[in-house]
């Protein structure tokens, strides 16, 4: 069977079943977000929201789509158009993969807040994903890898590390 991009299966999801996910750093200023309330206003929702589905807790976490989600919570005119509901995409995949979605999708389009992005890489880490795959599938360099494991300050990040020696003490009896 063909390859079927989850676009194509869009529902309407009663907005009480869908939730943020817990990792998301991507961030909006108050300025985009009356932008994206205005365009959604004006537009409708052009594009679903996408989410995985939670089948044990039959709920819709958020995979990309947070802010237009926020929208429809911040905003009792555009809940009370859309009867509730917003357009969802569903994606199968475990934890990791959804992270990495998540961040594939803000980088084509937004800013991140920096501990957040430190706090993944740390949690991917910790699952046991390596900087290789972190970099390919989060589309990062290794050294911003790096330095978003260096704010952590957790040194376990680093445990697998090779260092030379900065500097040789010298000897206290000469």
């Amino acid at each position: 069977m063909a390859y079927r991009s989850p676009v194509y299966d869009v529902e309407r999801v009663p907005f009480e079943k869908i939730e943020p996910n817990s990792y998301n750093p991507n961030a909006v200023a108050p300025p985009e977000m009356r932008l994206l309330y205005d365009s959604i206003k004006e537009d409708g929702y052009t594009m679903p929201i996408v989410c995985y589905y939670d089948k044990k807790r039959d709920v819709y976490i958020i995979v990309d789509g947070f802010h237009r989600y926020r929208v429809m919570r911040d905003y009792p005119d555009i809940y009370r158009r859309e009867e509730g509901m917003l357009p969802v995409t569903v994606i199968d995949k475990p934890l990791d993969q959804r992270m990495a979605s998540t961040i594939r999708h803000n980088r084509a389009r937004g800013s991140h807040d920096v501990e957040l992005m430190s706090n993944i890489v740390r949690e991917l880490h910790e699952i046991g994903r390596s900087d290789a795959w972190i970099s390919r599938h989060l589309g990062m360099e290794p050294d911003e890898i790096l330095r978003l494991k260096q704010i952590t300050g957790l040194t376990e990040l680093f445990r697998d590390k090779e260092f030379g020696r900065a500097w040789v003490p010298e000897e206290a009896d000469k």
